[in-house]
């Protein structure tokens, strides 16, 4: 369903280093949405964040509608994604489709975790914490390796963009987590599939751990 480009076009709100809202980035692109969706930034953790007034939550990807409404959460989003612009769909239609998504879900959750974790001061971290999440981020990539052999991750779909999401945040962001090491398929993927143009718009900004 083709929208019309206006001043009251559907605005998405994102933070650049949120790889939730990369996601739901990279679909607009993907789907053609580009000139009918309106992106705007906003800090996090801010009183004068500019998405509270649409969001109480405070989150991103936010996407605020003609009529004021605001959905919000990835998956919210790529479904009304999915109504509209071109091919291809976001959300995959059968359950092993989903179940791929899913785990990457699970798997950046994890990562998100971990950062966080991370950029508390050195005395307030908690180990338990930070080796969980290590342990499940390793567990999840070693399923993912065996994953992209098969195949799995080969359509554009939610699944392979929240993979791009995920992996490109440790390229960038979390690079203390090594998700390289004796995982060649799953680097092969990555090469290849970041050389697409919506992965390559919307990198996010270097931080420093």
């Amino acid at each position: 369903m083709p929208l019309s480009t206006s001043s009251a076009a559907p605005q998405l709100f994102y933070s650049e280093g949120s790889p939730y809202a990369r996601i739901c980035r990279m679909a607009l692109r993907e789907r053609g949405l580009m000139p009918q969706v309106r992106e705007a930034t906003t800090t996090l953790r801010d009183p004068a964040a500019a998405v509270l007034p649409h969001n109480p939550v405070g989150r991103v990807p936010a996407l605020v509608l003609r009529d004021g409404t605001t959905l919000t959460e990835t998956t919210l989003i790529l479904g009304w994604l999915d109504e509209h612009g071109s091919e291809p769909a976001m959300l995959p239609g059968d359950a092993q489709g989903l179940a791929a998504y899913g785990r990457v879900l699970g798997l950046l959750d994890g990562i998100a975790v971990w950062n966080r974790e991370l950029r508390r001061p050195e005395a307030e971290r908690s180990p338990s914490v930070l080796s969980l999440e290590a342990t499940r981020a390793n567990r999840i990539a070693d399923a993912l390796e065996r994953d992209v052999a098969d195949g799995v991750y080969a359509n554009i779909d939610a699944g392979s963009l929240a993979l791009l999401a995920v992996l490109g945040y440790a390229e960038r962001r979390h690079t203390v987590w090594k998700w390289r090491m004796n995982r060649p398929q799953l680097e092969l993927w990555f090469i290849r599939a970041s050389q697409r143009a919506s992965f390559c718009e919307t990198l996010p900004p270097l931080s420093g751990i």
